[in-house]
């Protein structure tokens, strides 16, 4: 029977981080807060805010002090009117959340390997996370890339006309950053720290410390 310490431990923390990781890149695609536009609306309008995301854009209306009405459009990857910027931050998501799980579901198989002692009969000293490493590493360049992507893009100066309007173009005087892209961010720590992890596995250090019983 082996005993596995605190090396294969730490691989256990890279997995957990890799899933959490690909969990919050998956959800960050879905919400709308990557990007806060304030609003200046013609005709003498109250206030409005519109929360542009990668999939869909709402625009929050004030109705009044105490209440607003909240209008969301969604918007495929074909759709023409989709800037050029967000067309680029959704292939970059998409390609990288397909990366992360599969950087995932190899760390399962390495994981596999480590309680079945495969790795103990096997004379090699090749990482089996390796690849796991090298797809998490990867995976957290994309994110980052869509994240300054959308970050630095610049205020559409034609307003923003491919969100729903009543009748008339909704101009952004001021945006910043939303939660969206605040979890984008994070999930990409999170594999880029599960692949330092992974990579630092070493099989023939995994034998000299684990004791045979």
């Amino acid at each position: 029977m082996v005993f596995f310490k605190k090396s294969t431990n730490h691989q256990i923390r890279g997995f957990a981080l890799a899933t959490i990781a690909w969990i919050m890149c998956s959800t960050s695609m879905g919400l709308p807060e990557w990007r806060v536009c304030y609003l200046e609306e013609p005709m003498g309008s109250s206030q409005s805010m519109a929360f542009v995301g990668m999939w869909r854009a709402c625009i929050c209306h004030h109705v009044d002090t105490s209440s607003h009405q909240r209008v969301c459009q969604h918007y495929t990857y074909h759709d023409g009117l989709v800037p050029l910027d967000i067309r680029l931050a959704q292939n970059l998501l998409l390609v990288a959340n397909i990366i992360g799980l599969v950087g995932t579901v190899c760390a399962v198989f390495a994981l596999q390997q480590l309680y079945t002692e495969e790795l103990e009969n096997n004379d090699d000293n090749d990482n089996p996370f390796v690849l796991s490493a090298v797809l998490n590493a990867v995976a957290s360049t994309f994110i980052f890339l869509a994240v300054m992507c959308n970050y630095f893009s610049e205020p559409s100066k034609e307003g923003l006309y491919f969100l729903p309007s009543s009748q008339m173009p909704l101009f952004p005087y001021a945006q910043r950053a939303g939660s969206a892209m605040g979890m984008a961010s994070i999930s990409a720590i999170l594999f880029l720290l599960s692949a330092i992890i992974f990579i630092s596995y070493s099989p023939s250090m995994e034998k000299e410390n684990l004791p045979l019983v």
